[in-house]
């Protein structure tokens, strides 16, 4: 750059001085043409010469000039690279390759596609799940727990169908009892051109149960209570005509009502064959009332369940947690010893203020026993029912939240054999549900130990800590 700026000003100078000589010949009348002749021949030689001097200084600036001066500069972003000759580290800028973005492509023409999950993982520490009655002979050891581990695909189609898929790390493999596999949850399509009358086919959890259907990301309890998980039927195989009525003539309002109407095989999930040629029948209603009346984002939703199923023998009719009575008090999966008729219903409601909620439920289950080609039963009918109450207040907004729950079941299997349960909690949502810490204390007692003190301890104590990641 320097060599080129001297060149310019040299010959710049040069150009200045052939003007200048040039009208000072043109000004003089009296000069004759020998003498402007002699006078720009002076001028020539003086030109050459300079010229000459320049050509030798450029030719000797340029022998003297380093290496680093004259190096070009990469163009685009750099980055330093280190060589080594032999005998000296040498360092460059050298231009870094640019990688390309790493994306996933849909196969199909899915206007959405959405790939998520979450992880709970839990420590428990005390009478492990002795609220879902195992204790004596079910009793648990202390444990850190998977306690889910999903992933999941939603997406939408132009032509009005949506779809999920989900599954869960946290299960048996049935190899062994320490590892774990994967299994389906949630696996369906939903046609909604209309909002009023949706069709949606596959697996997920049928409409009963408020707790039930509630997701798990959002309970304000670490875990589900145990009327839900005794009575309600969790995930299924079948179909379900749903909707919200007054979406299209009333759109403020849509939640003002919700229906689901399911038919379902009624022997859980990722069970490809019936149990028998009936299916379970279940429809669920919801209200939703005095949306933001006590401030933005209050309601009271009510809702109310009804189920009607005819099983056979070998059908697990607690399929999320447990409502067989054993000898001892405690609970277990009931496995149906004979076929049976079973009806449960529900009511529900959600009140929520400000920083307090209010939740209750209450749940009730029939199962009669029943003749099926001549054979009669081998079991006795029963009536469960049971019921629980939920509060929450936030102590610090969006922050902090303390719970409390109050829940009971009678499994009305043998006299006094009701378990309840008080918990207590702290949730504290650092990222809201996205990333949130949570902590139970929840003491339970057994009705049934109590008038049967033979049996042994009738009260028992737990405490359960989760960390929560949704992605």
């Amino acid at each position: 750059m320097f060599i080129k700026k001297f060149v310019l000003r040299a010959a710049g100078a040069s150009l200045a001085a052939i003007a200048f000589l040039t009208a000072q010949q043109l000004r003089a009348e009296s000069s004759s043409d020998t003498a402007r002749l002699e006078k720009l021949e002076r001028a020539v030689e003086l030109l050459q010469k300079q010229n000459a001097e320049l050509k030798a200084e450029v030719s000797s600036l340029k022998k003297h000039a380093a290496p680093s001066a004259v190096a070009a500069v990469p163009e685009g972003k750099t980055k330093t690279q280190v060589t080594y000759d032999g005998k000296t580290y040498v360092e460059k800028a050298v231009v870094e390759e640019e990688k390309p973005p790493v994306y996933v492509q849909q196969r199909g023409p899915e206007l959405k596609l959405v790939l998520g999950g979450f992880i709970q993982m839990n420590f428990e520490d005390g009478d492990v799940s002795a609220f879902e009655g195992r204790f004596g002979q079910n009793a648990l050891k202390d444990r850190f727990r998977l306690r889910r581990a999903r992933i999941n695909l939603t997406g939408d189609f132009a032509e009005q169908f949506d779809f999920k898929l989900e599954g869960d790390f946290e299960n048996s493999d049935g190899l062994n009892a320490s590892r774990t596999a994967f299994e389906a949850t949630d696996i369906f399509i939903n046609w909604h051109q209309f909002p009023w009358a949706q069709i949606k086919m596959g697996q997920w959890k049928a409409p009963f149960g408020l707790e039930q259907t509630t997701p798990d990301t959002t309970l304000y309890t670490i875990e589900r209570t145990l009327p839900t998980g005794a009575i309600t039927p969790e995930r299924q195989v079948g179909i379900q005509l749903w909707g919200k009525p007054l979406a299209t003539v009333w759109p403020d309002h849509a939640d003002l009502l919700t229906y689901y109407a399911g038919i379902f095989n009624g022997n859980g999930r990722n069970i490809t064959n019936n149990d028998n040629n009936n299916f379970m029948y279940v429809s669920r209603l919801e209200s939703t009332l005095f949306k933001d009346v006590f401030g933005k984002g209050s309601f009271l939703k009510l809702g109310a369940d009804i189920l009607n199923s005819r099983d056979d023998k070998g059908t697990n009719i607690s399929q999320s947690l447990n409502l067989l009575v054993n000898s001892d008090g405690s609970l277990s999966p009931f496995v149906l010893p004979g076929a049976d008729e079973r009806t449960a219903w529900s009511v529900d409601a959600w009140l929520k203020m400000g920083p307090f909620d209010l939740i209750g439920e209450f749940l009730q289950e029939r199962v009669h026993p029943r003749t099926v080609n001549g054979v009669p039963p081998d079991f006795d009918g029963f009536t469960t029912d049971g019921f629980y109450v939920t509060g929450g207040y936030f102590l610090i907004p969006k922050k902090l939240q303390a719970v409390v729950q109050w829940q009971y079941l009678n499994p009305g299997q043998k006299g006094n054999d009701g378990i309840s349960s008080i918990v207590g909690g702290l949730n504290y949502y650092i990222r809201g549900d996205d990333l949130k810490l949570m902590v139970n204390y929840i003491h339970t007692w057994s009705d049934f130990r109590e008038a049967n003190p033979e049996f042994g301890q009738d009260d028992f104590n737990e405490v359960i800590g989760r960390v929560q990641v949704m992605f």
